[in-house]
């Protein structure tokens, strides 16, 4: 794992990888989803998917996340977003030109309802 930059951000980090490991497959959830049931903005999640370790990576069902609107990023690599798009269909989504999840509805996973953390607390 990369070096933490505090506290609060491990702490962020470890629950969001907690949360995505719970993405079944043939499912997915948005980063703002995901925000708002932490009680963080999206680029909290972002940025916690995006200092995953290879060995993460390949253990965590990462491409189970998209923007808003079940969108692929558009920030990804071209790799990575293939790659993306990949596992997706492999799970039975199909994916649009526009790189949006078609009949989403019928693959959102619902993470909860917002809690009150306060991340940078003990």
């Amino acid at each position: 794992m990369p070096k933490a930059k505090s506290k609060a951000f491990t702490r962020i980090r470890a629950e969001v990888l907690r949360i995505v490991a719970g993405i079944p497959p043939g499912h997915f959830t948005t980063y703002g989803s995901i925000a708002t049931h932490m009680n963080v903005v999206p680029l909290h999640v972002g940025s916690a998917l995006a200092s995953l370790t290879e060995e993460e990576a390949a253990a965590l069902p990462w491409h189970r996340v998209v923007g808003s609107d079940a969108r692929l990023s558009k920030m990804s690599n071209p790799k990575t977003a293939a790659r993306q798009r990949a596992r997706l269909k492999a799970e039975g989504m199909k994916i649009s030109k526009q790189g949006c999840i078609i009949d989403s509805d019928a693959h959102y996973y619902y993470v909860g309802p917002r809690r009150s953390i306060r991340w940078s607390e003990g």
